[in-house]
């Protein structure tokens, strides 16, 4: 669970046929699996605002710390016209950036980009308030399918992809996603990128198992969401949370366990069965290098202008753009 992942707010028609195409997919592998995009209806968007709230959850507070050093002397130099956010949310880091835009004379539109609709209009009706003239146009879409933006969005234009999001895929994804972003950009725009960095394995651990047990309840979300959505009938209450750091993979897993044998019905799937004990992944989380992440900007098409971690190497904020 990063800062984001996309989710279809509204799984009917064309939309519940994919989802369950995909979980008909992931729940027929060796290990199940279900996308982290599940995650994130109504409900599991304002428990995930709770995650990154927890003393527990270091990723939020160091980026925005990041954004607040960074932002204003980056702004200054790039003069973006443009935001575009990949997976906005609250848009409570938003207001970091687009305050250095228009202290730089830039930050004329801003696109919010992300799958709960309800989240995405509430974040939109504040903004508008606090910022009069700035052209807010959220866009209601799930990035991970394509990068939508306005034709007539004001360029150069800043993709800000934040909260270590890019983690939520594994390589071969991340550089499919990068790519994207890097098709709907021109040689004058940037990517900002979030990335969570490598660090010991209990300061990572700690911040996907939180005393409070409300990353349990997020986890758990999933199964309401599949429940609502699809019509199955998960016993949500029987599953239990598991998070921990895979060091080979460099890699936290986030998985719900079957605390006995059972099945589920899920509608247009059939019956699904869990040994007790067997789980189904729910996310993984990969942590990051700088060497790394370079060589996934470099198989994305895209180059690394800026890279500024904080002091206690938790996080990294960086600038990147299409190669030459």
């Amino acid at each position: 669970m990063d800062d984001r992942a996309p989710f279809p707010e509204d799984a009917r028609g064309a939309g519940a046929a994919a989802m369950r195409a995909e979980v008909r997919a992931g729940l027929a592998r060796r290990q199940k699996e279900l996308p982290a995009k599940f995650f994130y209806d109504a409900r599991g968007s304002a428990l995930f605002e709770r995650i990154t709230q927890l003393p527990e959850y270091y990723l939020t507070r160091a980026e925005r710390a990041l954004l607040v050093r960074w932002a204003p002397a980056w702004m200054c130099r790039l003069r973006c016209r443009s935001l575009v956010e990949l997976g906005a949310g609250s848009a409570i880091k938003t207001r970091v950036i687009l305050d250095a835009l228009q202290a730089a004379g830039g930050g004329r539109a801003y696109v919010p980009v992300d799958v709960s609709a309800e989240f995405l209009d509430a974040s939109a009706a504040e903004l508008r308030a606090d910022y009069p003239g700035v052209r807010i146009a959220p866009v209601v879409a799930d990035f991970t399918a394509g990068v939508p933006l306005p034709a007539d969005l004001p360029g150069p234009v800043l993709v800000a992809f934040l909260g270590s999001t890019l983690g939520n895929f594994d390589d071969a994804g991340a550089v499919a996603l990068l790519a994207r972003v890097a098709q709907a950009m021109t040689a004058a725009d940037h990517l900002l990128l979030g990335v969570d960095l490598e660090k010991d394995t209990a300061t990572l651990e700690a911040a996907y198992n939180d005393a409070s047990g409300v990353t349990a309840e997020f986890n758990r979300n999933m199964l309401r969401v599949l429940n609502r959505e699809l019509g199955a009938d998960f016993d949500v209450a029987a599953f239990r949370h598991r998070a921990f750091y895979d060091r080979a993979r460099h890699r936290i897993e986030m998985h719900l366990v079957a605390d006995r044998a059972m099945s589920a019905r899920v509608p247009g799937v059939g019956d699904v069965r869990f040994a007790a004990g067997e789980s189904v992944r729910t996310e993984i989380s990969t942590k990051y290098d700088r060497a790394r992440v370079s060589a996934l900007l470099g198989a994305a098409g895209l180059a690394m202008d800026e890279w500024e971690g904080d002091d206690a190497g938790q996080y990294a904020l960086l600038l990147a753009r299409l190669a030459p």
